[in-house]
């Protein structure tokens, strides 16, 4: 950049061939510069998102969630400030002089849940499935690091999709003890006929 102003200022006149060049290129460069903060930000904010997730999961957990065990999870994160929540509106009535202490806070958190809850009923806010065997261990594995973010297969989790796993789940469920039912009685009628 300091190149590029040393440049223009070496311009003579303003509507130069050359001087509309220099303010292109630097454009395009600051362009740039505000695509990769706006990735940075974005990764950091999902690199908190899934830590408070993997901080949420038991330890030394191996299996993927259950659908419902993922869905309570998420209910968990969408009301992670309702302790800051109660604190602002504490402060606030203690009297009139603090009626407005922390309200940019406030206005913020609402918004964000906002988003988020918007999102999620809709269409879906992105997040690795953790009903996913394989995106269950590629969280356990993750490092923490806002850069490897970009390396996880996202997806866009709503609350319709983790209904309709749930029915899945549970169709599957049903057919494993069907399965080990009836597996167990011709064991039995086995048994019983020798």
């Amino acid at each position: 950049m300091t190149n590029l102003r040393k440049e223009l200022e070496k311009c003579k006149h303003p509507n130069s061939r050359k001087t509309k060049a220099l303010s292109k290129k630097a454009r395009r460069q600051n362009n740039k510069h505000k695509q990769r903060l706006g990735h940075a930000i974005k990764s950091n904010l999902m690199g908190e998102k899934l830590t408070w997730f993997l901080e949420h999961i038991e330890e030394g957990r191996k299996n993927p969630l259950t659908p419902v065990e993922f869905e309570e999870l998420i209910e968990l994160y969408l009301k992670r400030f309702g302790e800051e929540l109660e604190q602002i509106a504490l402060k606030q009535s203690i009297s009139k002089n603090r009626a407005n202490q922390h309200k940019a806070r406030q206005d913020v958190i609402k918004i964000t849940l906002e988003k988020e809850i918007n999102e999620y009923k809709a269409g879906g806010m992105e997040m690795l499935n953790l009903c996913d065997p394989f995106k269950f261990k590629s969280l356990l594995d993750w490092d923490g690091s806002a850069i490897n973010v970009q390396h996880l297969k996202l997806d866009l989790v709503s609350h319709n999709m983790l209904q309709r796993l749930k029915k899945e789940y549970e169709k599957s469920k049903e057919a494993n003890s069907e399965a080990t039912t009836s597996a167990s009685q011709q064991s039995e009628e086995v048994m019983e006929t020798s």
